[in-house]
């Protein structure tokens, strides 16, 4: 038998697994794309965005750093910070560039993300900052 959790005994219990439900979510979102778009999309994506050929491999390891910042408990938390700004930063930016370029929908998507990293980063700053 299954014991059931009473958040309203434990509100910090309902808010850390908000935070990492919505965080996980959100480096999922942003990091998986780029392993299974295929190639010759992302290429050219980055072709049509005028990119240099170099900024897919360069997004995707400060992707993977800003990513593994966040997800590891013993990072400090101001590093925490500056990693969601990068995230912040870079899902506002693509939103603007693929809005441009590409048309509203595609502008629109990047902003699913931040949304969740909105909720995660709220959660983040509710469980280290508010105590």
């Amino acid at each position: 038998m299954t014991k059931q959790i009473d958040f309203s005994q434990n509100p910090d219990k309902k808010a850390k697994r908000i935070y990492w439900i919505t965080t996980i979510l959100t480096m999922a979102l942003i990091i998986l794309p780029s392993y299974f778009a295929p190639r010759a999309y992302l290429i050219q994506t980055t072709k049509n965005l005028q990119f240099p050929d170099y900024f897919p491999l360069e997004l995707d390891i400060l992707k993977m750093v800003g990513a593994i910042t966040i997800l590891v408990p013993a990072i400090p938390t101001m590093l925490k910070e500056w990693a969601y700004v990068g995230f912040g930063i870079l899902l506002l930016s693509a939103s603007l560039a693929h809005g441009m370029v590409d048309g509203f929908v595609k502008g629109v998507a990047p902003l699913i993300p931040f949304a969740l990293l909105t909720v995660s980063y709220y959660y983040f700053r509710r469980l280290n900052y508010e105590k």
